[in-house]
């Protein structure tokens, strides 16, 4: 009898197991419970919950979600078994427990992206995560088929990052009135002199605008893109009123938003879009906000501000890179490592200006500024950001509302992207003070970028900083990047020291290259 039930409690333990509620590591785990408030459920309920698995214990905060639900969500970062018990001064929510098992993920999910080897960024799997975004502040705030239409467009491009704002835009070429909004109002909205004038709870939170908003992040998710949410944004222009909320307002906007949305495993924070054209909150609001998200995300996503005129101090520990805009960083050989080397952390260049024919300067980059612009920050060891304003009779200006993708720059970037997918590491520049057109993996890889220079020969040198040790050959290949061909050369080459800093070949052999301009020499060891 004793064999008997030893044996069936080796069949039945698996069942047991495994009925119980499970979810992926890194995927999103939920909980909802009923309660009865009086007052305003959005505020003044504390509401959290603690998991443990035996090793790990975290706390993450629930949120009101409408109709007396409340909920907690949880992204597991550890397999197992887990097990949470919530905690809140009203008895209804309190001491509640659950349990349930965390698997191993599958297919696409490699988890949220973090900071790695310093400069660079990785999937939590380990795998190499090479940014390479796109722009379209206003999408969410569109109709439901232009919301669809991008993201059939977004499915089919080389954009593994998206930048979007949580607040409608009231700007060129964007002054849609929106469908939800994130607020419900305290009274009915006037018409005065011609304008809206709009009255918001700004704590009472209207759940159907966050379920649409979750929708889109979970199918940016599916796409394989992250989600670089623009928590505030200077364009408001009191329209609406969200950039002017007061800084209670935007506290208690930041902590109900980080509740809903830290598990969302591509999620990453941008606290502003040129936050110093933001009329209303100082650099201590900034700072204070900053911190807020960064002590309120559990898991820790990537977090930046972003920058007008001003660059804010990206040196803080909670920014975990530095968001950029500046168009003259990348325009030439040698800027965009300064920032780097300044902020020591990841810096991405999010607005370089755009691929587009509008009339202001910073919307009528041609494709090929764009490109190169991506290449500027690559071999910097750096990352650049694409953004689409082409205007045309009929369209939308992809920047601003979504639609569709006209430019000439994405298979390019496309084509540089695969090209660093192909190496066996991050690109950087070889030797950060003397040589800015020479990046490399290690001494095993090495590319050289013309940019708009045009020269019709190159005498095979890389510089000894970071170099191979002793005797070592080199195959190239001529890279057009513009037409993104690959051309072998036939030549081998043997280096030599020439000096303290430079080595070149043993007899001095170069490469013949077509005369015009954006083209790359790579250079492989020969094992």
């Amino acid at each position: 009898m004793k064999i008997l039930f030893r044996m069936l409690c080796l069949v039945l333990l698996p069942l047991a197991i495994f009925a119980k509620d499970s979810v992926e590591k890194w995927a999103r785990y939920e909980a909802s419970f009923q309660a009865t408030i009086s007052g305003n459920p959005f505020v003044g309920i504390p509401f959290k919950a603690t998991f443990s698995n035996g090793k790990i214990s975290k706390t993450v905060a629930g949120f009101y979600n409408g109709n007396s639900e409340f909920k907690i969500r949880f992204m597991p970062e550890e397999e197992g078994e887990w097990k949470f018990v919530t905690s809140s001064s009203h008895k209804q929510l309190n001491n509640k427990t659950g349990v349930f098992m965390c698997v191993p993920p599958t297919g696409n999910n490699k988890g949220p992206v973090k900071v790695a080897n310093k400069y660079h960024f990785s999937y939590a799997n380990k795998e190499r995560y090479i940014p390479v975004g796109t722009t379209v502040y206003a999408w969410t705030h569109q109709s439901t088929a232009l919301q669809y239409l991008t993201l059939n467009t977004l499915k089919e491009s080389p954009f593994n990052k998206l930048r979007f704002c949580v607040f409608p835009k009231d700007y060129s070429y964007v002054k849609e009135e929106p469908e939800l909004f994130a607020y419900h109002q305290s009274k009915k909205a006037e018409t005065i002199q011609g304008k809206t004038k709009y009255y918001w709870d700004f704590t009472s939170f209207n759940i159907p605008f966050f379920d649409s908003l979750e929708k889109r992040i979970d199918q940016l998710d599916a796409a394989g893109i992250q989600a670089d949410i623009i928590l505030f944004h200077p364009y408001d222009k009191k329209r609406w009123g969200f950039d002017s909320m007061g800084y209670e307002n935007d506290l208690v906007y930041l902590q109900y938003i980080t509740a809903r949305l830290a598990s969302f495993k591509n999620v990453w924070w941008s606290m502003a879009n040129e936050f110093d054209f933001v009329k209303y909150k100082t650099w201590q609001q900034w700072d204070d906000y900053s911190r807020f998200v960064y002590e309120n995300d559990p898991y820790r996503h990537l977090l930046s501000i972003h920058n007008g005129l001003e660059i804010f101090d990206n040196w803080k520990p909670y920014f975990t890179h530095a968001s950029i805009q500046n168009c003259s960083a990348v325009e030439d050989f040698g800027r965009a490592v300064l920032y780097r080397d300044a902020y020591g952390k990841p810096v991405v260049y999010d607005e370089v200006c755009y691929e587009g024919n509008l009339p202001q300067r910073w919307g009528r980059l041609s494709g090929e500024e764009m490109v190169a612009a991506f290449w500027q920050a690559a071999i910097a060891g750096t990352y650049a950001q694409h953004g689409e304003t082409y205007r045309m009779p009929g369209d939308t200006v992809f920047w601003a509302k979504g639609g569709r993708l006209v430019g000439t720059s994405i298979p390019r970037i496309k084509f540089i992207h695969d090209l660093q997918k192909q190496s066996n590491g991050y690109w950087q520049l070889a030797d950060v003070w003397r040589d800015h057109q020479t990046a490399q993996v290690d001494s095993s890889e090495y590319i050289i970028y013309f940019g708009k220079k045009m020269t019709n020969q190159w005498y095979f040198n890389i510089p000894k900083k970071n170099g191979p040790l002793g005797t070592a050959k080199y195959k190239a290949e001529i890279i057009d990047t513009w037409e993104m061909t690959i051309t072998p050369v036939n030549e081998v080459f043997e280096v030599r020291s020439e000096s303290d800093y430079r080595l070149i070949d043993i007899n001095n052999k170069s490469i013949r290259l077509p005369d015009k301009p954006y083209l790359a020499i790579r250079l492989k060891k020969i094992k």
